[in-house]
């Protein structure tokens, strides 16, 4: 009988505790963090002395027969001694290698301390972990339910982020069984302005990440204003600083720590929405193009500003996660060049400064991250075709308040800008026919299910076509024709200005208002 592969998966949830639980957990940590130093500290006498460092997981258990570090039990201090071995000779690995790489021998306040498995127990929404002998038994409430069976659980881990206690659930969970194809492939580009541009024969999908980037642009400016707010209030070096200075750096740590969340919820739904969709393709196996190294190289200070707030790690590592979970096969090839190469006559083009790609050799035009999906999937082995249907999802969740910049950039769009879908003066549901856009006869659709195309319509004015009370105005970039399109309940009227640029969202009323019989 076959056994049915698992994969590890972990979850984060925060605690709510009361001030003694969350007392006995900070000393946990610190205790952690102890035995921790303990080590370190052990290893620095071993070379002043010129003996050789203890490293070894064994060893290191022998050194620390009869210590004790607070209400921390032998297994928790145990799982600190493999994280700090493990540490270490993945350092030698390194080393060994010609890669620059740092032994573990900083000290550290706080350290996570992990529960394996018969070291906690779970009832309910209140978990029991295990501490040393002699003092009573530690319970904390989670805040939410956990997403696993609790047979499944493995270990927990408490942390502390920012002032906050989380515990990471880690589960074994079966790998989920889907109607895949095993011939057909996919590419995936990854990106800062899409964060997977996918294809698989003559469909294709862009994921629009602009909210994520307008959180990390008002994240930035809100990092600048506080900053300049308490430049005169900073303690010189040296000094402790005030209670007052102490609480702005932990509400600073905090804000942190809340964008860190919200970029990676971000990531994480992006990732979602492209393995549920390859799923619905049945698409077998995924190729990922490794932008490994792509920081090595000096692009000017802005783009080497945009590339390491990139977090591309966690965001190749979202999409490997849930895609060996749905069963589906990764392949990583590297990315360099498919941006800038034709997939249908595979000769090198002039890199395109905007989103749209367009080949000197053979006249293929298209979108430049998807030319990039499509040589990607053909380095690993798959082949693709022009898309004829792209569909557009978002990720991430939009700021509470305005990004000042988030129209700046409407010529270059290329997909539906974040906002509220159909709200008054939304600008999410136009689309323009300028730099970014798609071949005519391309059908894309919008995740709220209508469709928009290319054609060539009057002026060139493309847009959305859905039956509503209210209407979109859709403008040409640059030019000064401006088509309206009015829907009303049983008859349509066009209205075609060129030399006025009309206001959005008129209503259908105030247009006919002098006269009710009019026609």
């Amino acid at each position: 009988m076959c056994s049915v592969p698992t994969v590890h998966r972990t979850a984060r949830i925060a605690l709510r505790t009361t001030p003694a639980q969350r007392r006995r957990c900070y000393g946990l940590l610190r205790s952690a963090g102890d035995v921790w130093a303990w080590v370190i500290d052990g290893n620095r006498r071993l070379r002043e002395q010129h003996r050789p460092e203890v490293a070894n997981f064994s060893a290191l258990c022998r050194e620390l027969t009869g210590t004790t570090f607070g209400d921390l039990s032998r297994q928790c201090a145990e799982a600190v001694l493999k994280n700090y071995s493990t540490a270490f000779f993945e350092a030698v690995k390194r080393k060994k290698l010609g890669v620059r790489a740092g032994f573990p021998r900083r000290k550290r306040a706080l350290v996570p301390v992990r529960f394996r498995k018969g070291c906690f127990a779970v009832d309910g929404s209140r978990v029991r972990l295990r501490v040393a002998k002699g003092p009573p038994e530690l319970w904390v409430r989670l805040g939410r339910a956990i997403p696993y069976p609790s047979g499944s659980l493995r270990s927990v881990t408490l942390v502390a982020e920012a002032g906050r206690l989380y515990l990471d659930m880690t589960a074994e969970v079966a790998v989920e069984v889907h109607p895949l194809d095993p011939a057909r492939f996919a590419g995936v580009d990854l990106g800062i302005i899409h964060p997977y541009a996918v294809v698989t024969g003559d469909e294709a999908l862009l994921v629009s990440g602009r909210a994520i980037r307008s959180e990390e642009r008002l994240h930035l400016e809100d990092t600048k204003r506080r900053s300049q707010k308490a430049a005169g209030k900073a303690p010189s070096k040296g000094q402790r600083g005030s209670r007052r200075w102490r609480r702005h750096r932990a509400s600073g740590r905090r804000a942190e720590a809340r964008h860190r969340r919200r970029v990676r919820q971000g990531q994480h739904e992006a990732a979602k929405a492209v393995v549920s969709w390859l799923v619905e393709h049945n698409v077998s196996t995924v190729v990922i193009g490794d932008p490994k190294g792509i920081t090595t190289r000096d692009c000017g200070r802005q783009q080497n500003l945009r590339l390491r707030n990139w977090r591309r790690t966690h965001l190749m590592a979202c999409l490997k996660d849930k895609a060996e979970l749905a069963g589906i096969e990764v392949v990583l090839v590297n990315e360099r060049g498919t941006s800038s190469t034709c997939p249908e006559c595979h000769k090198a083009a002039p890199k395109p400064r905007g989103r749209s790609f367009s080949c000197l050799h053979c006249g293929h035009t298209g979108h430049r991250d998807l030319v990039g999906a499509r040589n990607i999937a053909a380095r690993g082995g798959g082949s693709t075709r022009a898309p004829a249907r792209v569909t557009h999802r978002r990720a991430g969740t939009v700021p509470a308040r305005r990004d000042r910049r988030r129209h700046l950039y409407d010529e270059r769009r290329s997909c539906p800008a974040p906002g509220r879908p159909g709200g008054p003066g939304s600008r999410s549901q136009a689309s323009r026919l300028g730099a970014g856009s798609p071949a005519p006869g391309t059908v894309h659709a919008v995740d709220n299910g209508t469709l928009r195309g290319s054609h060539g319509g009057c002026a060139g004015c493309v847009g959305l076509m859905r039956r509503c009370t209210s209407f979109d105005v859709l403008m040409r970039p640059k030019s000064s024709v401006c088509l309206t399109a009015y829907f009303a309940v049983k008859q349509t009227l066009v209205i075609c200005t060129k030399s006025l640029r009309c206001r959005a969202q008129r209503r259908l009323a105030g247009r006919k208002g002098r006269g009710r019989g009019g026609g």
